[in-house]
């Protein structure tokens, strides 16, 4: 006979997502301090307005700045990080817009 699975009430902590792991977050917080630490002290991305966010070691960069020398710096001083698995390079760069058609 199959018992079936009692739905979680609020306050129950019986049901818990297996990617729910309080380690992985820690880990993206540590990996975000050492890539914006990395960023900071770089002359190239020193002054840039980057923002970095990580998720399951994944660096996401958002942000301007001001060219695309700076940009790709970013990535690869991000990439540079031990432990982190993949760059998400979304910058922009300063007064380029998209044409409109």
């Amino acid at each position: 006979m199959v018992m079936p699975w009692p739905w979680p009430m609020p306050d129950d902590h019986s049901f818990r997502a297996l990617w729910d792991n309080p380690q992985d977050h820690d880990e993206d917080v540590r990996l975000a301090a050492l890539v914006a630490q990395r960023l900071s002290a770089d002359w190239t991305t020193r002054r840039q307005q980057i923002t970095v966010m990580v998720q399951n070691r994944v660096v996401i960069l958002t942000g301007l700045v001001a060219g695309a020398e700076t940009r790709r710096a970013a990535g690869e001083l991000a990439w540079d990080v031990e432990g982190v698995v993949d760059v998400c390079n979304a910058l922009r760069l300063a007064g380029h817009r998209r044409g409109r058609r």
